[in-house]
Parts: structure tokens; C-alpha cells; sequence
């Protein structure tokens, strides 16, 4: 493939990209979100043991059933997702990303975010515009077989899992992702 072939795909891809973001006919309805969230959560607690207890000592549980992401030399990613808390959705908000770097194809994974501490889950909620790293540190928990998720071994304040259609992924980052809260 030629140099100019290439360099004429990535307008192409961005332009993709932002659509994904900002058309709202890619936008979920607040039932929509809520059934994908309860969903995930059903999974995480079939697969993760000790996955019920360690949410039910969480202050608020955010999750995104999907988050779609695509790139070529630069990605980017977007999702909707739900905060609960006390078992009741509260808010809806949206995450979106974007990277540099080899990457090339696409996925969809699922994140769930759990604020272990009152103080994280106020400053999450009273931010116009959180971002993952910069407002706060969020622990990526990866459980290894046979091991189980306890209060007693993570201590974190904020903690988050990502999955993928195969089961819970590691390696992986949530620094740089902006969490931003939508009018459903």
C-alpha cells in the first residue's frame, strides 16, 4: 500500500471516529444503558469470585457495558455507561479516549469502575469532567485463577475491571479516559 494510500485512510478514520462519538444515533437510551449494565454486572459476578461482596462494601459502582474502540496509528474509543449506587442507577455518563501508537483493528470491552471511598465517588460526581489518572488514580485489578476478590487484599479507593468477550483482560489502561456525565 502506498504512502499516499495510507496517509488519505486517516482523515477517513478520524472522521469514523468522531461520528462514533457525537452522532446521536450511536447514542443509547437511558434503558438501553441500564440493561447492558445490569448484564455486565450479572457476568462479573458469575466470573469473578468474592465479585458480590467486594461491590456490595463499594460507595458507587460505574460500568459501561460497551466501549467500542478502533485505530489505526491513532485510535480512538467511546462508550455509555450507568453509576449505581445503592443498586439504583444515579447518572449516566459517557468515556472517550484516544491514542497514539502501533494499533490496528478494533474491540468492544466492558469496564466496571468501583469507588471504594466516599471521597473518590463525591469527587468523581462533583467534576464536570473527570480523566482517569489526572483527577484520579484508579487501580486495574486483574484476578488471576482461583483467586478471589476481597476488601481485605484491595484497599484502593477507586478500582476498575475491563473485560472483553472472553473474560476479564489485563494490560491494559483507563489513564487518559475522560468520563463525562450525559442528560438521560
Amino acid at each position: 500500500m502506498s504512502f499516499l494510500h495510507s496517509f488519505l485512510r486517516f482523515p477517513a478514520l478520524l472522521l469514523i471516529l468522531s461520528g462514533l462519538a457525537a452522532s446521536p444515533a450511536w447514542a443509547a437510551s437511558a434503558g438501553e444503558i441500564d440493561a447492558g449494565v445490569n448484564d455486565t454486572l450479572s457476568r462479573f459476578t458469575k466470573e469473578v469470585a468474592g465479585a458480590s461482596n467486594f461491590m456490595k462494601s463499594a460507595r458507587g459502582v460505574l460500568v459501561f457495558p460497551k466501549v467500542y474502540k478502533a485505530g489505526i496509528g491513532i485510535g480512538g474509543e467511546y462508550g455509555e455507561g450507568a453509576l449505581r449506587i445503592g443498586g439504583r442507577t444515579v447518572d449516566y455518563y459517557s468515556t472517550a479516549a484516544a491514542s497514539i501508537g502501533f494499533q490496528l483493528g478494533g474491540q468492544v470491552k466492558s469496564i466496571i469502575i468501583l469507588f471504594m471511598e466516599e471521597k473518590a465517588l463525591s469527587k468523581f460526581r462533583e467534576s464536570e469532567g473527570w480523566k482517569a489518572g489526572v483527577d484520579g488514580s484508579v487501580a486495574l485489578i486483574d484476578i488471576g485463577a482461583g483467586r478471589e476478590l476481597s476488601t481485605q487484599t484491595i484497599k484502593d479507593p477507586i478500582v476498575a475491571f475491563i473485560f472483553d468477550q472472553k473474560g476479564l483482560m489485563y494490560n491494559l489502561t483507563l489513564e487518559g479516559s475522560k468520563f463525562t456525565k450525559l442528560n438521560k
